[in-house]
């Protein structure tokens, strides 16, 4: 009975390490999906994009169900998670998060870390995009803090091949990169997908892992809703109306000689993608005195639509943007300049209207009524 046992716990000493061993095998398996292009980067900072397309909803029911999906998703962290910033006409939810990562747990230790995030929803007809960024680490209680730039990008958490994650990093590329996927699978839910986490844990059989790809990373989930949702017509909405793109030959030449070359149209008859943001720049321009005029650009972006009843374009400026001469400006004209050119193919002369104070740290939007519109 003596040598019996002796041999078992011989047979377990030389077992045990193999079936580590294989378990950690597995774990570098399963790194494909957390790989080169895993952790995007957009101007050197970490942005996690998802595009959701919802056929047949209207934005103002998209932009209901993804603001209770985020107002709840938060406040279940019972902390400083919460929603900052909505615009309705412009689709867009702006929120806050801080919550828990756990790396590894067990009776006699606990390893996490807080992890803190800006999460920014755009909505429009039959589409959703959400961005998570800013995204920054607590660990050991805050005694060590980390950014995603600086502790999770392929130049830092990957090997020179890019073949292998960087030991002592991986746990929180891994963990970061689940964290989002879990994001938007939970917002694919709140748009009533009714298939989309079935589908994730489908990409968990082992003769799929080489091709597995991480929800975020995985292109535009197309979501078929659980229930019927009614669209309306654009005449029927008092949200963002889209126009569709239509010739503008009736236009008449303008007669100002501030604008040669240009033809003035109706600011109602501006076409919505006459300005397309990833095509080109807008810059505002306060003041019509040459010596005395201040241009900026606005590195947050804008998009052209409707702000009680009349039409508009919303302009914003990155948090560490000067703003001083906005605030100050009651009128100011918008250019729109395509990539690579030098002169721009949209005029708009605005009177700013009110808008809603940003949060601290978040873009400062401008909305401007479209007085008079010039087109190239």
């Amino acid at each position: 009975m003596k040598n019996l046992t002796q041999f078992l716990l011989v047979l377990l000493c030389v077992c045990l390490p193999a079936t580590v061993f294989a378990d950690s095998t597995k774990d570098k398996d399963d790194d494909s999906k957390y790989l080169a292009g895993a952790v995007p980067e957009v101007d050197g900072k970490v942005v996690f994009t998802k595009e959701f397309s919802i056929p047949g909803m209207s934005q103002e029911e998209i932009f209901k169900r993804m603001q209770n999906w985020m107002e709840a998703r938060l406040k279940k962290n019972e902390n400083n998670s919460r929603v900052v910033y909505t615009n309705p006409e412009e689709g867009q939810i702006v929120g806050t998060g801080e919550e828990w990562i756990v790396f590894s747990s067990s009776a006699l230790s606990l390893d996490r870390t807080k992890i803190l995030y800006q999460l920014s929803v755009v909505c429009a007809p039959e589409k959703c995009t959400m961005e998570v960024e800013k995204i920054r680490y607590n660990y050991r209680e805050g005694k060590e803090k980390y950014t995603a730039e600086e502790w999770i990008v392929d130049k830092y958490a990957l090997n020179k091949a890019k073949t292998k994650l960087v030991r002592g990093l991986a746990k929180w590329r891994r963990n970061t990169v689940d964290f989002v996927d879990d994001l938007a699978l939970g917002a694919a839910e709140a748009l009533s997908a009714s298939t989309i986490k079935k589908a994730a844990e489908t990409a968990e059989k082992p003769e799929e892992k080489k091709e597995e790809k991480s929800a975020i990373n995985s292109g535009p989930i197309v979501i078929a809703p659980k229930t019927a949702v009614e669209v309306k017509a654009p005449a029927e909405t008092t949200k963002v109306t889209v126009v569709p793109a239509t010739p503008l030959t009736p236009a008449t030449p303008v007669t100002s000689s501030t604008t040669p070359g240009y033809k003035e149209v109706a600011p109602d008859l501006l076409p919505t993608n006459a300005i397309q943001m990833g095509a080109g720049k807008l810059v505002l321009v306060i003041g019509s005195d040459a010596f005395n005029m201040t241009m900026m650009t606005a590195n947050a972006g804008g998009s052209l639509g409707k702000s009680s009843g009349k039409p508009v374009i919303f302009s914003f400026l990155s948090p560490d943007q000067p703003y001083e001469q906005m605030e100050k400006a009651e009128t100011y004209t918008v250019r729109f300049y395509p990539a690579n050119q030098t002169e721009p193919s949209v005029v708009l002369e605005c009177k700013k209207m009110p808008s809603q104070a940003p949060m601290e740290g978040q873009p400062r939007m401008y909305v401007g009524e479209i007085v008079k519109a010039f087109v190239k």
